[in-house]
């Protein structure tokens, strides 16, 4: 599959999602840009709408994804996504009385407010899993994104907190234990696909990321490089599936393969007449299906889903300040004429975001849909916290590589870390 040197650092990213297990391979090329060397996916059969409901079928698909390259690399540990209606995510203030002041606010300090968000009481059977700094107040003087420097006394902050549902969380754990793995870090689905798709504009000046996925669909906004909103819609495009196989009264296979190679967003006068032939099962006469039928069907419950997504925006308060409108990654982004339709509900510039964006030139082999958005950002979220790639990813005005711009871009999630 690839060539590698036994010493060359490797990232593996673990995407196991409703539709689909993807594992991701990374390292970084000799120009300081990441490269995915190696892919490989399995049908996933025992996660439902994000949230692993069996456990053992769920570990062979991890198998069967891991059997394809596991010959060519040592995979030991890897960077998991998670994701699932179960994920909550609230507003929430913090401060603390600084001691020592009379030297500076550092990084230290930062970190025990951060730290002090994880210790809140939620609901039982919940958890605090992401905490992200949104802007910080010192001394009563507000608006500030990064104290460190400043002298204080009082240091308070608004964040964004995720929470999780304990045996959710557990269960994804123990899926990659079963198979040989061992989780490096859980990482909030629409984060990663954040990282793999959106560019330093785009955080800075207001967008809102989708990410359509098998069982779910992802919604996170972004404002002056800071997470502002999150949520997730328990629909996705199986649920696309289902309504054709329910209304043509055909197989799964055969909705899920009419929807790929024949399905649209928006119906228009080339799909009037069009008709497609399904063979017939067991010597049965085979079935003609009307493709402006099927563009009805799909058509409807996309609606839906964009209306919801449009819903979450509007819930947000940012849908004003949205300048760069709406980015589309996931499986079911791939759907065609979609961000004409996106764009017509919502009034919003809207996009595909392909995960290659801030890739080197190898990984077009590997990374050629946005399907692939989660698990590239999971490889790269891995390379931010490699301990032998920090050091090679130092900040430097007269040379910052593009991949560690958008490290930075992110406040709070992904730059902290980057000292």
């Amino acid at each position: 599959m690839t060539d590698l040197d036994k010493n060359t650092a490797i990232v593996v990213g673990l995407d196991i999602g409703t539709t689909k297990i993807s594992l991701m391979v990374g390292k970084m090329n000799e120009y300081k840009k990441l490269e995915i060397v190696a892919q490989a996916k399995s049908k996933s059969y025992g996660v439902s709408r994000g949230i692993v409901a069996n456990i053992d079928r769920t570990v062979e698909s991890i198998k069967e994804a891991l059997g394809e390259i596991n010959h060519n690399f040592k995979i030991i540990e890897v960077y998991v996504g998670i994701a699932g209606q179960h994920i909550k995510s609230l507003q929430h203030r913090g401060d603390i009385v600084r001691d020592d002041v009379e030297n500076e606010i550092n990084f230290d300090d930062m970190k025990k407010l951060k730290e002090n968000m994880f210790k809140l009481i939620t609901i039982p059977g919940e958890e605090v899993i992401h905490v992200i700094p949104q802007e910080y107040t010192v001394d009563g003087e507000d608006g500030i994104q990064d104290p460190r420097g400043m002298a204080g006394i009082k240091l308070s902050a608004n964040f964004h907190v995720i929470t999780a549902q304990v045996g959710a969380v557990r269960n994804i754990i123990r899926c990659v234990e079963k198979a040989g793995l061992k989780t490096k870090e859980l990482i909030l689905e629409p984060f990663a696909s954040a990282l793999a798709t959106l560019d330093e504009d785009e955080l800075r000046e207001g967008v809102a990321l989708v990410d359509i996925g098998g069982g779910t669909t992802d919604v996170a906004i972004f404002l002056d490089k800071v997470i502002r909103h999150t949520a997730v819609i328990p629909f996705g495009g199986n649920v696309i599936t289902t309504d054709i196989k329910t209304g043509l009264s055909i197989l799964e296979k055969q909705a899920e393969l009419l929807k790929v190679k024949f399905g649209s967003a928006i119906h228009n006068d080339e799909h009037e007449n069009v008709m497609v032939s399904i063979p017939g099962l067991r010597g049965r006469e085979p079935k003609e299906i009307s493709v402006k039928n099927l563009t009805e069907i799909i058509s409807a419950r996309i609606k839906e889903i964009i209306e919801l997504v449009y819903h979450q925006i509007k819930v947000s308060g940012y849908e004003s300040k949205l300048m760069t409108g709406i980015v589309l990654t996931g499986g079911g982004a791939q759907l065609r004429n979609l961000t004409q339709l996106v764009s017509y509900i919502t009034g919003m510039e809207a996009r595909i975001g392909y995960p290659n964006e801030h890739l080197g030139k190898k990984s077009k082999d590997y990374v050629t849909s946005p399907m692939y958005s989660t698990g590239t950002g999971l490889v790269m979220k891995g390379f931010q916290d490699s301990p032998a790639n920090k050091n090679t990813l130092k900040y430097n005005n007269k040379n910052e590589t593009s991949l560690l711009k958008i490290f930075k871009g992110i406040k709070g999630f992904f730059d902290e870390e980057i000292e």
